[in-house]
């Protein structure tokens, strides 16, 4: 029987589509994670509808993947996953997941990063996935080291956080 990809217990990782417009802007505008990403001004509507129209949908055209997590019992979209800054010569991606923060503490992330990192290693044939966590989230923390992510080390001062420099944590999964 042929394993079926990114569709879970709880939840189905989905290509983004035109109607997640307004649920993009909620978490690309998101103050409380622009920390730790690479956000420096809000996005616009405008932009994000360029996003959606724009991307081929191709870890390998794209060197990202962003996938929509939704709710298999409603059909409710509560967040996102990502692979980014894909690297073709060693096999390797940079994971990263924002659920709406009335949904968390649900097991849904836990789902979603195990989904994903199945598809990564068993579809796409990635050599390993890894994140990079702030030392003080330990909720993210937690849910990376469930789905078998190791701490592998620490990157000092790596992130700005409310006026203060804050190590992050490399958590690492390697394909076995």
């Amino acid at each position: 029987m042929k394993k079926q990809f990114l569709d879970g217990n709880k939840v189905l990782l989905r290509a983004v589509e035109p109607e997640d417009l307004n649920l993009l802007y909620r978490i690309e505008n998101d103050p409380e994670l622009w920390d730790i990403g690479c956000f420096t001004v809000p996005y616009s509507k405008f932009l994000l509808k360029q996003y959606i129209a724009n991307n081929q949908y191709d870890v390998f055209a794209d060197k990202q993947l962003r996938l929509m997590i939704q709710l298999k019992e409603t059909g409710t979209t509560v967040g996102t996953i990502d692979i980014t800054d894909f690297n073709i010569q060693h096999s390797r991606g940079s994971i990263g997941i924002a659920l709406l923060k009335e949904y968390r503490k649900r097991g849904l992330g836990n789902e979603s990063v195990s989904l994903l990192c199945d598809y990564a290693f068993q579809f796409l044939h990635f050599h390993q996935l890894y994140a990079l966590v702030s030392v003080d989230n330990l909720d993210s923390q937690a849910l990376f080291s469930s789905c078998g992510f190791e701490n592998e080390g620490i990157l000092k001062e790596w992130l700005h956080i409310e006026d203060k420099w804050v190590d992050a944590l490399i958590m690492q999964r390697i394909n076995k």
